[in-house]
């Protein structure tokens, strides 16, 4: 921590690692809504509770806001989830067939 803080690397590091959540929650937005429709949404809420909770807990400042991220990113995917299924709808993106899905 010393090297990062002596460095001013800390709004690096919060920026890259934002990027990366956020890269990392647009496939699992599409993958969810894919194989679990709207129901994922509940572990998308946990998620983002969860992060909340532990935000507030860490007094770190790298940590606390990666956690913010991380929580916001959760609660953000919730609402994604009901634009990727009209994504879907318009035939934008695959729609699953539950025939072929049991095989």
């Amino acid at each position: 921590m010393n090297f990062i803080e002596t460095y001013n690397l800390t709004g690096i590091i919060v920026g890259l690692a934002t990027f990366l959540i956020i890269g990392i929650f647009h496939p699992l937005v599409i993958k969810g809504e894919y194989y679990f429709g709207l129901r994922c949404r509940w572990a998308f809420l946990a998620a983002g509770i969860a992060g909340l909770a532990i935000s507030v807990a860490v007094a770190d400042f790298i940590v606390s806001s990666l956690c913010g991220v991380f929580a916001f990113s959760s609660l953000w995917g919730i609402h994604e989830l009901y634009e990727q299924r009209k994504r879907v709808e318009k035939g934008w993106f695959p729609k699953r067939d539950k025939k072929t899905a049991d095989k």
